[in-house]
């Protein structure tokens, strides 16, 4: 019960907190090879998970570290040892990371007649909303066995209890908006990269993520039991790539973060015809909309916020001509205009790949409780307990 009670204080602490710790600038970056020592991981026919997670941990950060002299890259092993699953985010606390990248190999069952499995994946930190993502993270979470005292280290939990996952539902964190961000543009440069499936960003609750108090995702590069996929990340080409796109999504959200294509410039300014749409349409002090949903329960939608802009614009100006189901609200001094609607993240996520496909690199998901803007914790509560 000690782990519940250590979960459920800090979800308590970073959700009061929510949105005061965002990063200003990405100075620090934790490098986490999954896995080591004796502790092999996922196994293929010839390569083993702990030696590829090195090799490409060690060459995203040489290849950072080369062209940004601004940032200091720390590694949680740096060599092939063993590493408590517990002191792989305690260190990224230490070194105080403005960002916490987690690299393994996925693997699965294979079962007779099927394909192999392959693809890419990354994950944030959350509650598995399916069967297949509650079993990549009980893989992972395995690994305290190896660990002697993990009964104590954990606090008795279980990783191949599905109960025990429940907890995970209250570390929605103050962070979660930003390890979206990057994992949308890691899954977006994968795709460009690695000749295999896009499996997209998801949600469970990995132990190496939940300590984090920064941005965090932990990544399946491909999968070891797929002798293409083994044989693609055991080779210095295969590896070249995944680094690549690996580096490309962090500069890319370096670039976001410092302030570089700040989002202001997406749309360029110009004269505004206030007679072209009422503007009335977005109020400065916005009424709050009554809620007529059935039982009186929460309208959540999802948008893509690809532009903002001081003054007022209308969606019939031709910089939206290409923009589908465009839309705006205005918030915190700026109108915001958004992207398409959805009633889940899985489902919005399409829209922010494609928008950030067109250029719009800094692009990201809101979430709107009956037509007001709030925060992704306060709508994965809502859902919570909705379901």
């Amino acid at each position: 019960m000690k782990l519940v009670w250590k979960l459920i204080m800090v979800a308590l602490f970073l959700g009061l907190c929510n949105g005061s710790f965002a990063a200003s600038k990405v100075r620090t970056v934790v490098i986490d090879a999954g896995h080591g020592g004796n502790d092999s991981g996922a196994v293929g026919t010839f390569a083993k998970e702990k030696d590829i997670n090195l090799a490409i941990a060690l060459g995203l950060g040489k290849m950072i570290e080369t062209h940004f002299s601004d940032v200091k890259v720390h590694y949680t092993r740096a060599k092939d040892e063993f590493i408590e699953l517990w002191r792989r985010p305690r260190m990224a606390n230490q070194h105080k990371a403005d960002l916490f990248i987690s690299i393994h190999c996925n693997s699965s069952e294979l079962r007779r007649g099927q394909p192999f499995p392959r693809g890419f994946e990354t994950f944030v930190m959350g509650l598995h909303k399916s069967e297949e993502n509650l079993k990549v993270a009980q893989k992972e979470n395995a690994v305290i066995f190896s660990e002697a005292d993990h009964a104590d280290s954990y606090d008795g939990f279980n990783p191949n209890s599905p109960e025990a996952y429940i907890i995970f539902s209250l570390f929605q964190n103050a962070y979660l908006d930003q390890s979206l961000d990057f994992a949308s543009r890691l899954q977006r440069h994968y795709t460009s990269h690695i000749p295999s499936v896009d499996r997209g960003v998801k949600q469970a609750g990995f132990l190496v993520l939940h300590g984090a108090t920064m941005p965090s995702v932990l990544t399946e590069i491909g999968f070891i039991n797929n002798p293409e996929e083994e044989k693609f990340m055991a080779s210095p080409e295969g590896q070249e790539k995944i680094i690549t796109a690996l580096f490309n999504a962090f500069r890319e959200y370096k670039n976001s973060i410092d302030g570089f294509n700040n989002q202001s410039e997406a749309v360029v300014e110009k004269p505004v015809n206030t007679t072209a749409e009422p503007v009335s349409t977005v109020s400065q002090n916005p009424v709050p909309v009554e809620n007529t949903t059935k039982n009186n329960v929460p309208k959540i939608v999802y948008k893509v916020q690809f532009a903002s802009s001081a003054t007022d614009k209308p969606l019939t100006a031709s910089e939206f001509k290409n923009i589908e189901n465009p839309g705006k609200y205005y918030h915190q001094g700026s109108y915001r205009f958004t992207s398409g609607e959805a009633k889940s993240m899985d489902e919005i996520t399409v829209t922010l790949r494609k928008m950030q496909s067109q250029g719009y690199r800094d692009a990201f998901v809101v979430v709107f409780k009956d037509d007001e803007r709030i925060t992704t914790a306060e709508a994965l509560k809502i859902l919570q307990e909705q379901n």
